[in-house]
């Protein structure tokens, strides 16, 4: 009895089970999930660096953070004195209310953040024609939100091309989805009016929503410029069925729609090839905070052992 081998074929090593072949992503799948400050191609071993995570870490907030943080902490403790007064009085209760109090600002962060997630929803949901869902339709707090953001719809006759798309730019190494991309023939006109150029009534746009701060006083920082910079120079999009196509073009100022529980305002972002090399700037110096600087600084030198120390021991 004789057998045959096909050349180029091996067979598995004793005890080893042949490995299986990773079966290539399809449909929706295909769309690169965030993780952890990456985006992860399926399929390939190719990592795409978060744009939310490049500003975090790239950018300095200077005093800002800590002040505000402050303000919040002295604005608590100024509305809950005799809850304070009285804790400060019990060892056990105090370490509580100590940290309670030091925690401030980071629950208000999180409730904002929170709010800030469910308005997406509700805006995203109604971009795609899908129903919103019931638990945010009957939220007392988001209702003027989603107001706001019809009426936005109404006033400046929006047509939206797309929303929350995951974008990227595999050779500059980054990721991130936008809110949406948009048309409007008023907004076409009232940037072509405040930039003094030509603006196309069809141009396409590229959006984003805030939901912080105050209306007419803060909540719209420069980072929103970089963000959409960013966005605007990714070279691929996935749709959401997950199909890979080139990123489409968009005019060189987006807009940030401010809303907020009072109202909304628009608010022009020039995201050009200036604001987009700076976020590549950024992009470098996320990539020393979180990488080269922690390996600079090592443990303290030891004086040597010199000849006659040897000698002696």
């Amino acid at each position: 009895m004789s057998t045959s081998t096909t050349v180029g074929a091996s067979a598995p090593a004793a005890g080893r089970r042949p490995r299986k072949t990773a079966s290539a992503p399809t449909g929706t799948d295909r769309i690169p999930k965030p993780s952890q400050g990456w985006y992860r191609v399926k399929g390939t071993d190719l990592k795409l660096r978060r744009v939310t995570t490049i500003l975090e870490q790239g950018t300095s907030k200077g005093d800002a953070l800590t002040f505000w943080a402050g303000n919040i902490t002295a604005e608590t403790a100024m509305a809950n004195l005799p809850y304070l007064v009285s804790s400060s009085l019990y060892p056990d209760q105090r370490t509580e209310a100590y940290d309670w109090l030091r925690r401030a600002h980071t629950r208000k962060k999180d409730e904002r953040k929170d709010v800030g997630s469910a308005v997406h929803k509700l805006i995203e949901a109604h971009v795609l024609g899908k129903p919103m869902p019931a638990e945010l339709l009957t939220n007392e707090e988001l209702a003027p939100f989603l107001d706001h953001f019809l009426t936005f719809v109404e006033d400046w006759k929006v047509t939206f091309e797309a929303s929350e798309m995951v974008v990227g730019n595999e050779a500059q190494g980054y990721a991130g989805t936008l809110d949406y991309l948009l048309r409007s023939p008023l907004i076409a006109a009232a940037l072509a009016d405040y930039f003094d150029t030509e603006v196309p009534a069809d141009t396409v746009f590229c959006g984003d929503t805030k939901t912080g701060g105050e209306l007419d006083v803060k909540g719209v920082y420069p980072e929103a410029s970089l963000q959409m910079a960013a966005y605007r120079k990714a070279k691929v999009a996935w749709l959401k069925d997950g199909t890979k196509v080139p990123m489409p073009d968009t005019f060189w100022s987006g807009v940030v729609l401010h809303l907020r529980p009072e109202g909304y305002r628009l608010i022009p972002a020039v995201a050009d090839d200036a604001v987009f090399d700076a976020f590549l700037t950024v992009k470098r110096n996320a990539e020393w905070t979180s990488g080269l600087s922690k390996t600079v600084i090592r443990p303290a030198l030891t004086l040597p052992v010199t000849t006659s120390e040897e000698r002696a021991a």
